[in-house]
């Protein structure tokens, strides 16, 4: 019984385990993995992350092959924001596999400076503090690209 038991647990922190790594490495076997930051307001720098996105897909032949995930914190939310003009743009990405990750420090933040809460675009993913999600990226091998 004990021997049961012993297996049991080992099987279930294998599966908590493997889970974990799996919530946080989207594509294991994506030869490149790319953070891109954009923390400007600037309309300019919003599409150029696009751009370096969409682009590192294209060069490496498909999103199997890369990945990517684009982090946005400070000014750089608004890029997210449902009514922000890329929203054709993001979805496009999203579908190539291209993820986005909001700031949810900044959420916090422009909610009291605007006296409700942001509408995001619905391919965006609040993460608790950009900053921290590009480090835990970073851990996991990825390369910081600040365009």
């Amino acid at each position: 019984m004990k021997k049961l038991v012993q297996s049991l647990i080992l099987v279930m922190l294998t599966s908590i385990v493997f889970q974990a790594s799996a919530a946080t490495d989207e594509k294991p076997f994506a030869e490149h993995k790319v953070v891109l930051q954009i923390s400007d307001n600037d309309p300019t720098k919003q599409t150029l992350v696009l751009n370096v996105a969409n682009n590192l897909v294209k060069a490496y032949g498909g999103p199997d092959q890369v990945d990517v995930e684009i982090v946005a914190f400070g000014p750089g939310l608004r890029l997210m924001f449902d009514d922000n003009g890329n929203k054709g743009r993001i979805s496009g990405l999203t579908a190539n596999g291209v993820r986005f990750a909001a700031c949810g420090n900044t959420m916090n933040k422009m909610t009291s400076q605007l006296g409700r809460e942001p509408k995001l675009n619905s391919q965006a993913t609040v993460v608790p503090a950009g900053v921290v999600r590009i480090i835990e990226l970073i851990d996991q091998g990825y390369t910081l690209i600040k365009p």
